[in-house]
């Protein structure tokens, strides 16, 4: 039996085709910040556009009404006592004091008014005001009154300084006044502030005072 034919491959045998193989893609995070740094950018722009109007509200408010520093002044001071037995100090000590409220638009509430009277920076006298309202362009009057016996420790160089004032006639007192203050700006009020008023007295007693030494009128610093 003759032997059956094969079929004529001409070349090489090639089997099944073979599909191309797939492409996996992986998953994984998107570029970029998304949702989050749109969030952040739009917070930062409102943020700024904020700052920019409460700029612009105070620079047409200082243009509008040009509001000016409240101005304290001791104008006199009568110091009658003022000696040290131990450590008990012994003090008769008036003021008399302005304050100029320079502003056209602004009138201020004086809330609360403690004054309190130091020595090389012990306190040794208290005395609480009464409240008031300023109006906008006026001056008032206040008269803190320091009197009685206070303890007051002195170290030896304290204790020194104090004989040679002693001896001058004259002593070196700071008055601080503690305020809670609100300003009124035509029916606007403002929340309480809590400024400090410092003045530096130099307060001759008055048994030693003579018309050429004595109290000169100070200026008193304002804190914030």
């Amino acid at each position: 039996m003759a032997d059956a034919k094969q079929p004529h491959l001409n070349g090489a045998y090639y089997g099944p085709p073979i599909p191309p193989p797939r492409s996996y893609h992986r998953p994984g995070r998107r570029s970029g910040c998304g949702c989050g740094c749109c969030l952040l950018n739009l917070l930062f722009k409102l943020i700024v556009t904020i700052l920019v109007i409460i700029a612009i509200l105070a620079l047409v408010f200082w243009l509008v009404f040009r509001p000016n520093k409240v101005k304290f002044h001791v104008v006199n001071a009568s110091l009658t006592n003022f000696s040290l037995a131990g450590n008990t100090l012994s003090y008769n000590l008036a003021l008399n004091m302005t304050i100029r409220n320079p502003n056209k638009h602004i009138a201020i509430y004086y809330d609360s008014i403690e004054a309190r009277a130091y020595y090389d920076g012990v306190q040794f006298g208290t005395d609480t005001l009464e409240p008031f309202y300023q109006r906008h362009k006026t001056t008032s009057f206040l008269n803190p009154l320091f009197r009685g016996p206070s303890p007051l420790v002195l170290g030896s160089s304290e204790l020194a300084q104090f004989n040679s004032d002693k001896a001058a006639g004259s002593f070196s007192i700071d008055v601080k006044l503690y305020l809670r203050v609100r300003f009124k700006l035509r029916s606007i009020k403002t929340n309480k502030f809590k400024p400090k008023i410092k003045c530096d007295l130099k307060v001759p007693l008055v048994s030693r005072r003579s018309s050429a030494a004595g109290f000169e009128t100070t200026r008193c610093d304002i804190d914030y």
